[in-house]
């Protein structure tokens, strides 16, 4: 199971905006920065194939400037 952390960055001034459609993907954690249009954002998926699906979900986020990775690492399945 992939678990990747990200660093989202948010188009000035729609951070809230980025935020909520971040919410509402449901294998997504969203932890906000309090001084900059920054999101940390932890995905959770069950393999690779819905991790990248995930990802080119947010990457169509119109609030959504930057997506960086951070990191990321797949526990073994048994």
């Amino acid at each position: 199971m992939p678990i990747k952390s990200y660093l989202a960055h948010a188009v000035t001034g729609k951070k809230e905006e980025l935020k909520n459609a971040l919410l509402r993907l449901p294998q997504c954690e969203v932890v906000l920065a309090e001084n900059q249009d920054i999101i940390a954002l932890v995905t959770d998926t069950v393999n690779e194939d819905e991790e990248d699906l995930l990802k080119e979900k947010i990457e169509t986020i119109p609030s959504l400037k930057l997506l960086s990775l951070v990191s990321g690492f797949q526990t073994p399945q048994n």
